[in-house]
């Protein structure tokens, strides 16, 4: 979708936001902006390190059962 808008469209819609929005408000709003997007890649990569994290526990614990059954079957 955004990939045809071209340097054309891109003044167009800068125009528009200016007009809109007004000079002072136009820093306000693309700094809101901005940490939207900021605080959106960090809630993105939170789930998606997040997801590896919970296999890596589950392997540990995995291995650390098995670690476990082999101590409790040799001590015997």
């Amino acid at each position: 979708m955004l990939q045809n808008i071209g340097i054309p469209g891109l003044i167009l819609l800068l125009v528009i936001a200016l007009i809109i929005f007004g000079p002072s408000k136009l820093p306000e709003v693309g700094r809101a902006f901005g940490n939207t997007l900021k605080e959106f890649k960090k809630a993105t990569n939170e789930l998606v390190n997040g997801d590896t994290e919970e296999k890596k526990t589950s392997q540990e614990s995995v291995k650390l059962q098995a670690v476990d059954q082999k101590q409790s079957n040799t001590g015997s």
